[in-house]
């Protein structure tokens, strides 16, 4: 089985970076009390089903969004990740030390991220500096865990394993991307969306979801995939899922919004909460428009880039 590569935060800003770093191990919290051996099922689906209203009792300021995401991300680092996966974890101070899952989960009562997986760690590490900016985005998006398995080739060639990493340049290998110069550039589109989003349409009736001070809803990983972006409008009553087309074909791209919205609605919404979708691209689409006939649930927006040259 290939390997997978996962980037895991040890505590919340690695504040438990040296404990994981010494005591070989890696971890997770969430307010879960007990032994977890027997209770975690082949799917995380159901995992979320039985512990998100758990995560809730125990933080009643948590939100199902953000029940959903502890709930995720604990199932990853205690089921998920298997045997000889690559976990890189950030050690705060700009470097992500690496290491191989050599072990099953086990709980270490009374201590810190008692939810754990031994590790070895590996004497290389990975300055972020050293990182393409793709893979930046991708290894900082927020949450617990993240799978970052797409950059594998380049974490090799960091690691030294393989060719030198691509740094900064784009190799598509996905079939289903038809114009990777598009591919290319909505790749910082997200992050600009994201950091200027109270200036777009967007912003007038959502907000990118944020629970206690931290963006949850960029890079929102589930079951059917990672969201890019997910928002709540400003009266808490419309989830909306946005994605970024990427240069993808149509339909693709259209089933894909249809398949997160479809996992918001059952997994994440709450009472009277509805889903809406959006397709952000580069250019008019005359097949994408088609294909969103008999979906009024979800809205196409063109973006356009604006650059100018001023005197100093």
């Amino acid at each position: 089985m290939a390997t997978s590569y996962y980037r895991v935060m040890l505590g919340k800003s690695s504040q438990y970076a040296s404990e994981c770093l010494a005591g070989g191990f890696i971890g997770a919290d969430f307010g879960i009390v007990g032994d977890l051996t027997y209770k975690l099922p082949d799917e995380w689906r159901a995992f979320n089903k039985e512990y998100i209203p758990v995560v809730m009792a125990a933080d009643p300021d948590k939100t199902k969004i953000g029940a959903g995401l502890a709930c995720g991300a604990l199932w990853t680092i205690a089921k998920g990740i298997l045997r000889d996966d690559i976990v890189l974890c950030p050690d705060g101070n700009r470097v992500y030390r690496v290491g191989r899952v050599v072990g099953e989960y086990y709980y270490a009562d009374g201590q810190v991220l008692p939810h754990r997986r031994k590790v070895e760690w590996l004497e290389e590490s990975i300055p972020r500096e050293s990182m393409s900016e793709a893979l930046r985005n991708s290894a900082g998006s927020i949450g617990t865990c993240s799978n970052v398995t797409s950059y594998a080739e380049e974490i090799e060639g960091l690691l030294g394993k393989s060719s030198p990493g691509t740094g900064s340049t784009f190799i598509v290998n996905d079939p289903d991307v038809e114009d990777p110069s598009a591919f290319a550039l909505e790749a910082h589109l997200e992050d600009f969306l994201v950091k200027n989003w109270a200036q777009t349409l967007l912003g007038k009736e959502f907000s990118i979801y944020t629970e206690e001070g931290e963006v949850i809803g960029q890079q929102y990983p589930t079951d059917a995939g990672i969201i890019d972006i997910l928002a709540v409008s400003h009266n808490g009553k419309r989830l909306v899922v946005v994605e970024l087309k990427r240069g993808r074909a149509s339909d693709v791209v259209v089933g894909q919004t249809l398949r997160y919205m479809g996992f918001v609605g059952e997994q994440l919404a709450g009472e009277g909460q509805t889903v809406e979708g959006v397709i952000i691209g580069l250019e008019d689409d005359p097949k994408l428009r088609w294909a969103l006939v008999p979906v009024p649930a979800i809205t196409f927006y063109r973006y356009r880039i604006d650059f100018q040259l001023l005197p100093t």
